[in-house]
């Protein structure tokens, strides 16, 4: 029962660190992919799915955002945007991608798992002595 036990915290904790150190590279390579989005405060037109704002270069800038962005805006005339540095038409409503959410995530569980798998084997270690 002991031989079983540490077989399968050790294949935890392995499966957690590799599943940490995979994502955590994927998060890393889509943040650094994503590049620079900057703030700033657009004004919608009364179709309500043009943005248009002025950047940090002062020049005048507009997107037409998606069907999402502008369901989530809900008809507002004003609203906090963030647009691609050096790109033309290229804005949304948040500064980082959702899905760099879910990849820290997952690096961070995966890690999670593996210390408490390395703490369990320890543990059991110590138990057993």
């Amino acid at each position: 029962m002991t031989n079983a036990l540490d077989a399968v915290l050790e294949i935890f904790s392995w499966v957690g660190f590799g599943v940490a150190v995979v994502f955590g590279l994927v998060a890393v390579i889509v943040w650094a992919v994503d590049g620079s989005w900057l703030p700033a405060e657009a004004y919608l037109d009364e179709d309500g799915v043009t943005a248009r704002w002025i950047d940090v270069d002062g020049e005048v800038n507009a997107a037409v955002l998606s069907a999402a962005d502008a369901a989530a805006l809900g008809g507002v005339d004003r609203a906090s945007i963030f647009y691609r540095h050096g790109w033309c038409g290229r804005v949304r409503l948040t500064p980082r991608p959702p899905v760099l959410k879910l990849l820290w995530g997952m690096a961070i569980g995966g890690a999670g798992v593996g210390i408490l798998s390395v703490i369990g084997s320890i543990a059991a270690i110590f138990l057993r002595g």
